[in-house]
Formats: structure tokens, sequence, C-alpha cells
């Protein structure tokens, strides 16, 4: 294990290869991100670097790092993914449209394909802003998702809130969209104290991994109100993986039909779970803020 100097050396060269750097602004309904194309320069992200980034005290400011990268074993673009405490996580939707917009912009295509650590995901052009993504098939399996004890059925997994004998929230659904989501329905997603309990869930120990946590409102067989308390990033305004996440678990429930409009803290997502080939269509809209440089101090 390296002593401090050693990892304050290493942290300092990593600073000194983003210095200077171009990065752009983006957003997907207000989650927020910083890309970083490392394709011709590579340069090593780590938590410590990420988080930096993500702290608007210490960086541009975030909710998620997004890199577009050539990493080994893996062809064409590699989008990588760092939440604001500096994890790195398999997937993250809205990133995805906004990815998917920047690398159809460089071909002058409607279609783009990229990698992540949840697999290959495909992006098409719906308007100049608006992207549709192929998150691919959802996972129900309790090995998958993943818990740390078997439930032979996900639609309705064994963790309450409040007094055992009379939980406050009980039952939620869970599901793996290229990472962990624990999806509670209620009666009204504004009145839900997400901000207290989203991080006890998060860090449930059935959850290994640590879980992305929602509360989801049916208003209609075509209509969801979500709220989300993301892992490592907090109460965002928006996720698409979550959006994602909810509909299927409502669908799997017969609380809603394959196609639904998710609103979010930060807009409205289209969701369809496709019958003939199970694959989770997300669409929704995309903004470019604009590009900046990290100082050379950085």
């Amino acid at each position: 294990m390296p002593n401090i100097f050693e990892r304050l050396g290493n942290l300092a060269f990593i600073m000194s290869a983003l210095a200077g750097r171009t990065f752009r602004k983006m957003n997907g309904l207000g989650n927020s991100f910083v890309v970083i194309d490392l394709r011709d320069a590579p340069a090593a992200i780590n938590a410590e670097i990420a988080q930096k980034i993500a702290d608007p005290k210490t960086g541009p400011g975030c909710d998620q790092v997004i890199t577009l990268e050539r990493r080994k074993g893996h062809d064409g673009v590699f989008m990588g993914v760092w939440n604001a405490d500096g994890t790195e996580v398999g997937a993250c939707g809205n990133a995805s449209r906004c990815v998917g917009w920047l690398l159809m912009s460089e071909t002058g295509t409607d279609e783009a394909s990229f990698m992540t650590g949840a697999g290959e995901l495909h992006s098409f052009r719906i308007g100049e802003h608006r992207i549709a993504v192929d998150m691919g098939e959802p996972k129900f399996h309790w090995r998958d998702i993943p818990l740390a004890e078997q439930m032979d059925d996900t639609r309705f997994i064994d963790v309450k809130l409040g007094p055992i004998d009379n939980p406050v929230l009980w039952g939620p659904s869970a599901v793996n969209v290229g990472n962990p989501h624990c999806i509670f329905f209620v009666d009204d997603a504004e009145a839900q104290a997400l901000d207290r309990f989203g991080p006890m869930i998060e860090h449930h120990p059935l959850f290994p991994e640590r879980v992305n946590v929602s509360v989801a409102q049916i208003l209609s067989k075509h209509a969801i109100r979500l709220r989300v308390w993301e892992r490592g990033a907090g109460i965002t305004r928006a996720c698409g993986t979550a959006a994602c996440a909810a509909a299927v678990a409502a669908n799997r429930r017969r609380l809603t039909a394959r196609k639904a409009t998710v609103t979010l803290d930060g807009g409205d997502l289209a969701i369809e779970w496709r019958e003939k080939d199970n694959r989770i269509i997300m669409t929704g809209p995309i903004e470019l803020e604009g590009e900046s440089r990290f100082p050379d101090e950085f």
C-alpha cells in the first residue's frame, strides 16, 4: 500500500495531466456532467480527482464526471462514469444521451454506439437536442442486482422503513439497469423524506454494491412521478437509469403499460420496455452548457 507521500505524488501527477485540458459542461434534465475527452491524450482519473472536479468549491462542479476513452479490451469509445463521491459506476442514462449526441455531432450521423462498464449502448437522434438510447435488458435475478441474500421475487423485496410491525414504507422492487435500483411505490412522491431515508437504504446491508433509491407515484397507466436518491450523488434532478428501472418495475407489478412518461424534478423522460426483445428505450433531451478549460494550477 503506498504511503501518504507516494499517494500525493500520484495525485499531483494526475492533476497535472488535466491542467489546461478542455472539458464540456452538459446536462440531461438538469443532471449535470463534466465531460472530458481522453481519447487522444489519455490521463488517469481516480476517486480523489473525480471528487475534486465534481465539487464546485474545487472544480467545475457536477453530479457525475464523464470520460471519453479508448480502454484496453473495448472497441471504439468507452464512456467512464464517476459519481460525485468518486465511485466509478457502470452506467448513467442521462450521460449516455449526452455522449451519444457528442459522437453523432462528430460524425454527422444520426446513430452512435459506445461501451460502458455495463455493456455497449446504442443511441439515436430523435431531434436536434433529443436523443434515444437503447439501455439494454433489465436484470431481475437477486444475484444480478445484486442482493446479499436470496430473494426469488424481486418485484417485492424485504426492506422496511419504520417500525417492523407497522412500517412507513415496505416491499420495494429491485432491478438492475446497468446499476442497482430500489423503487418504493407511494401514494405521494412529494411527501416522502427521501433526503432522510435515501442514504439509509443506499447503504442497507442487503445491497453489497449500494443502491439507487427512488419513490414512484403512479399517475396513470402511462405516467409516473419519480424522485431519486442516487448512490454517491444524493438527490438529483434526474436519473435516467432510475426512470428506466421505475417504468420496468411498475409494469412488472401491473401498475403501468410498457410505455410511460416518467416525470422527474428536471423534466420528462419517455420510457418504453419493448415486448419484442425485452430492451429498454429511453428518450429525452440534452443540453450543452458550454466548454471551458481546467486551470493550469488544477
